[in-house]
């Protein structure tokens, strides 16, 4: 009855002023009719996004050779202008930055890319590499981004890619590296040199230059290597670096400085190394030290063999090394019937444990002893002995049988504490390398140089 009496009102009262009124605040905005929204949604914000990124695309002369991350945006571009006619791009990612990185440190590696410089671990950084004439610099930078939507933070990863076009830099070298370096980068991407990252070691023996797949060059002889850097090192650790780099197993560090771009002989022996670059190492120093003994020799693995390793593909540059310890049982591997050991993590910090557990058996040559908690602490005592992995207690328990010669006491001096888990650096890993064999039965670095006529 009161919304009947209340039309009946507003109908007589069509033309008064206060029925006017009334009729406009029940009037629909005309602001929605010409802008739609469904609910839940801020469709303003996703058409302004959607253009933005429909407006941004790559260059018709983009670079195929430049990997690009998977799941990236590009966000901006550009163009080259000044003297360096440099172009940048842009991009934009959700991922975690040590997943980029990892990334892209795998893309340069496996399809021969010279890098000038990396980040020092799997995280944000600055990556620096050239392949036939061109030139890229990516950098990974991790950051916080607001989610428009949501209103929520989040986490993302910005990359931003310049290079140098092909045409660019064929027409006139680039002022950051000089033309024999340009040069050696190209004899580098066909056959790794001694002195390369990617280079394995040298192999002298002819029986292990005929196997096949291996391309080898049995006449080349061992370059020695020398560093600028040695002072960095521990002075009792010095002459085993020298000794492993004359005898062409270690490979330099390349450094970028502020004013040009350029490969710097420094070993940087408190870096951490990883298990890839141990793997090629310890392959190479026992091939060295063995060079005339082709029984203790480890056999390299062509490219036709089927990786033990799923993410150890045969284009990997140290496919061959690390295939060729999985092959021969010195690393934990399907192979050796460890069905949880698909993965090696080439890229990962390795271990002290590791050390050991690969390296034992070249020392030894033979099966490792049976070994339990109180074995290693009626030997070594060590206070941390829970942590040890029980696959390494062996190696760990046969060292000690090396008395002055063992590994642990040459790169860890005397200690009450393995911490089985810590990094190894390179200069410890060096050390670790300088002497194959057991107590009164071995060769060193040192030996192997004077039977090769090297002082």
């Amino acid at each position: 009855m009161s919304l009947a009496v209340l039309l009946t009102s507003l109908t007589a009262c069509a033309n008064s002023p206060v029925a006017k009124n009334l009729e406009q605040s029940l009037a629909a905005d005309p602001q929605l009719q010409n802008n739609p929204v469904a609910l839940g949604e801020s469709s303003n914000q996703q058409t302004q996004v959607q253009q933005n990124e429909s407006v941004v695309q790559l260059p018709t002369d983009f670079p195929q050779d430049i990997p690009l991350y998977p799941g990236a945006k590009l966000q901006e571009i550009t163009p080259a202008s000044g003297s360096e006619n440099k172009v940048s791009t842009r991009w934009l990612s959700s991922d975690p930055s040590n997943f980029i990185s990892s990334f892209y440190k795998n893309q340069f590696q496996t399809n021969n890319w010279q890098v000038l410089q990396q980040p020092p671990e799997d995280g944000g950084g600055v990556f620096e590499a050239r392949r036939n004439n061109l030139l890229i610099r990516v950098s990974i930078q991790p950051q916080s981004v607001t989610n428009a939507l949501a209103n929520q933070p989040q986490t993302a990863t910005q990359l931003l890619i310049e290079y140098i076009p092909n045409s660019t830099t064929t027409a006139q070298p680039t002022p950051t590296a000089s033309p024999s370096q340009t040069t050696s980068a190209q004899t580098t991407s066909e056959v790794p040199q001694p002195g390369d990252p990617q280079f394995i070691g040298p192999v002298l023996s002819a029986n292990l230059a005929a196997q096949p797949g291996n391309t080898s060059n049995s006449q080349a002889k061992p370059e020695s290597q020398e560093f600028n850097d040695l002072n960095q090192a521990p002075q009792e650790w010095r002459k085993y670096i020298q000794d492993l780099a004359a005898l062409g197993v270690l490979s330099p560090q390349a450094k970028t400085t502020k004013t040009n771009t350029t490969t710097i002989n420094q070993f940087e022996p408190s870096k951490i190394i990883t298990r890839r670059e141990y793997a090629r190492w310890l392959v190479a120093a026992n091939n060295a030290m063995h060079a005339n003994n082709p029984a203790k020799q480890i056999r390299l693995a062509s490219a036709s063999t089927q990786s033990a390793f799923s993410d150890v593909s045969s284009k990997d540059p140290d496919f061959p090394a690390i295939q060729g310890l999985a092959e021969a049982g010195l690393i934990p591997s399907p192979l050796s019937g460890d069905s949880t050991a698909v993965l090696f993590r080439p890229d990962a910090p390795l271990t002290r444990e590791q050390l050991l557990l690969w390296k034992l058996p070249l020392d030894t040559r033979q099966a490792l002893p049976s070994a339990n908690l109180d074995a290693v602490k009626q030997t070594w005592g060590f206070q941390d002995l829970g942590k040890i992995d029980p696959k390494a207690l062996k190696a760990v328990l046969a060292d000690f049988q090396n008395a002055e010669q063992s590994n642990i006491r040459r790169v860890f001096g005397y200690t009450t504490l393995f911490q089985p888990k810590k990094p190894v650096t390179r200069a410890e890993a060096v050390a670790a390398l300088w002497y194959f064999g057991t107590q009164g039965e071995g060769i060193s670095a040192a030996e192997a140089l004077k039977l090769k006529g090297r002082e």
